[in-house]
């Protein structure tokens, strides 16, 4: 079960000048180099480099950063709230198929892989229906961007 006391990364824990200066070397475009206390350096590959960037830019905004793994179990009241919906309609969900679960006792789980998953199939099912909805006002004549 996810712990956000030993997940989350509050910007209050650095001193201000070290994050100022992290956010100037992670917002340069060049790979950062981590060098150990022996001297031995190693290149951050690049995908890490980014993700560590956007870390030290929300940090450096003032927004505490929780890491979630991929395979976390969420409550279901705690996914009905990463997914903005209500806890009856996340079982709903579950009950239907729609997101996979597993039960711990009696009470159901569900990973954060499947809410990532679920979202994403929402978002695109509302992406279409709107662009569909777009192309039919193009079509009748009524969009007029212009005026």
């Amino acid at each position: 079960m996810l712990t956000t006391r030993t997940n989350r990364l509050d910007p209050s824990l650095i001193p201000p000048d070290q994050l100022a200066r992290m956010t100037e070397v992670f917002a340069l475009p060049n790979p950062v180099r981590l060098t150990d206390r022996h001297g031995n350096q190693t290149e951050i590959p690049e995908a890490l480099f980014q993700y560590f960037a956007r870390i030290v830019r929300l940090m450096s905004e003032q927004k505490a950063v929780v890491m979630v793994p991929e395979e976390e179990a969420f409550t279901t009241q705690a996914a009905a709230d990463y997914l903005g919906v209500s806890r009856q309609h996340l079982v709903d969900l579950l009950e239907k198929g729609q997101i996979p679960h597993h039960k711990v006792g009696t009470h159901r789980r569900v990973t954060f892989k499947d809410l990532l998953s679920y979202e994403k199939r929402r978002d695109s099912t509302r992406r279409e229906a709107l662009d569909s909805l777009t192309d039919q006002v193009i079509a009748a004549g009524k969009y007029f961007p212009d005026h």
